[in-house]
């Protein structure tokens, strides 16, 4: 492969850039750390539409959690919406959005099935369930849900600027292709631009929400609460089903599955 192939290398660059992928490369590569990166990609939605052989509708359905699953993220949002838009009482509304959430769990332990994203969702409702009844303010249940979009989007940011996109290490262990993409100029300003559409999330997440919260008024957080089902699952649904069509087009090889063997694309 040519110099004019690798995304990083200029005619200016010298001996030195290459080095330092070289080396970028052996640390990504390490056993280990491919392991964890492996595994972390396949627990990711990507990663599960990449091993259903199903029809593309339900491999997004799986992706989400299954029909149980969006009744967990979504419920708990839309019951605090309705009461507190009604009644603009703060205990009621965080209270009974909690009672929802430990539903759902205590559903699944009786019914005995994976407990992860219901307890996963109990521990986040909670917690802002916690800072909204300590200080009194509605728009404060939707405090942590702010910062951990704007922990996505700096880490994605982040991994943008070190030329390491995070969508194309997922996509890379993901598709049996390791770091190798990164040798592939093409390949490359794909996973970057993937990556950016992720951080553009983020990103609207955030300049929508963070003015509403900032504006400490009933109606605003009422508007913070709709704007947090309207820029969930709907927008990230599409956004999961774009980037896995494209990453389909960019790996033509298989992906691989839990257990190390390889499963057919359709």
């Amino acid at each position: 492969m040519t110099d004019q192939d690798r995304p990083e290398t200029q005619a200016g660059a010298g001996a030195g850039a290459s080095g330092r992928d070289a080396a970028g490369a052996d640390a990504a590569a390490a056993p280990g750390l491919s392991e964890s990166i492996a595994a972390a990609a396949r627990r990711s939605g990507l990663g599960q539409l990449a091993e259903t052989e199903t029809s593309t509708g339900t491999a997004l359905l799986g992706a989400l959690g299954g029909v149980r699953g969006l009744c967990e993220t979504i419920l708990p949002g839309l019951v605090f919406l309705v009461l507190f838009t009604f009644t603009q009482n703060v205990p009621l509304s965080i209270v009974s959005s909690v009672a929802v959430a430990v539903v759902f769990t205590v559903a699944r332990v009786i019914g005995k099935t994976p407990l992860t994203q219901a307890l996963a969702g109990l521990i986040g409702v909670g917690i802002s369930a916690i800072l909204a009844l300590i200080s009194g303010r509605g728009e404060d249940n939707f405090l942590l849900g702010i910062w951990t979009n704007a922990a996505y989007a700096a880490g994605i940011l982040i991994s943008m600027l070190l030329r390491w996109p995070i969508i194309g290490l997922a996509a890379g262990y993901l598709m049996g292709d390791g770091v190798a993409w990164r040798r592939d100029k093409r390949k490359f300003r794909v996973m970057q631009a993937l990556t950016f559409l992720w951080f553009l999330l983020f990103a609207a997440r955030l300049l929508v929400q963070v003015p509403l919260y900032l504006a400490h008024t009933d109606a605003a957080t009422s508007a913070l609460a709709l704007t947090k089902l309207l820029m969930g699952v709907p927008l990230y649904a599409p956004l999961l089903l774009v980037t896995w069509f494209v990453v389909k087009g960019q790996f033509p090889q298989k992906p691989v599955t839990n257990a190390g063997r390889t499963t057919s694309q359709k």
